[in-house]
């Protein structure tokens, strides 16, 4: 396993120190060792039953664990809650939120960790609220239940929340769920947009090809850390070849890398397995 490390004198935006977790009993992440440079995309891929997902939620503090997860150099339990709300923003799997709410407030709720207990949203709010929806070109639905909404369009709402926040560190799993094409191009928009403001992004992806646009690769297997490096790193496109058992091949595409299906022989579906 290599790893990619922070500049030197800069803090991580995230660091987890021999992170264990545990599912139901059973061993899902195993001594993870990991720092995740600040303002830089950082993609999360790997087979099913990685530990992908658990590993990110482990990083959001929303998982118990062994082990250290330090956010912006500070121990995330130490952290009093609401100014953690303010330095990470959380979009999760398949997130649940009531189909009767309306979308502005749907994503008025990015903005809970910035106001006083009770308080009524003020002016940066309703800002942060319109930049968000509009970057997600969802400001027309504004005023529509979520139970109104498409798969696809919730999802996007859902992101909108999530960028309402405004937190230096925004933590995304499968977040191209339900996303046709020219929605995800959007994603990849905003995502390169965050990092540019200075922003750290952290993604889950099944989408081999759109992780291969981040800036770096996290590859697990199994629950280990198999590999963390640039995205341009031959070793990162050996490692992900090897993970998904060479069913797929990185190549360079007008300047772009791009994953590649590998189709077995026709015959490896045809044989008789009893032959031999």
């Amino acid at each position: 396993m290599s790893a990619h490390l922070a500049p030197p004198g800069r803090a991580p935006a995230l660091r987890a120190r021999g992170v264990q977790a545990q599912l139901g009993g059973r061993p899902v992440l195993q001594a993870i060792d990991l720092a995740l440079p600040a303002g830089r995309w950082t993609s999360v891929v790997g087979p099913n039953g990685a530990g992908k997902s658990t590993l990110l939620r482990v990083l959001a503090g929303l998982l118990p664990h062994q082990g250290e997860v330090e956010l912006q150099g500070r121990l995330l339990a130490d952290w009093p809650a609401r100014v953690r709300g303010q330095q990470l923003a959380w979009l999760g799997q398949s997130e649940q939120a009531g189909d009767d709410l309306r979308v502005w407030d749907v994503v008025m709720l990015g903005r809970l960790p910035h106001r006083a207990w009770l308080a009524a949203p003020d002016a940066r709010d309703h800002a942060a609220v319109e930049q968000a929806l509009r970057s997600t070109q969802a400001w027309d639905w504004r005023e529509r239940s979520l139970g109104q909404l498409s798969g696809g369009e919730r999802q996007r709402v859902l992101l909108a929340r999530a960028l309402a926040v405004q937190a230096p560190v925004l933590l995304m799993d499968e977040p191209l769920a339900n996303l046709d094409p020219p929605h995800q191009a959007d994603w990849l928009a905003t995502v390169r947009a965050l990092v540019r403001q200075g922003h750290t992004v952290v993604s889950v992806l099944h989408e081999i090809g759109m992780a291969l646009q981040s800036d770096d690769v996290v590859v697990m297997a199994d629950g280990r850390l198999r590999h963390h490096g640039p995205t341009h790193d031959p070793t990162t496109h050996r490692c992900l070849e090897q993970v998904f058992d060479h069913r797929l091949a990185i190549h360079a595409l007008q300047g772009q890398w791009v994953a590649l299906p590998v189709i077995p022989p026709f015959d490896s579906f045809s044989r008789d397995p009893h032959a031999d």
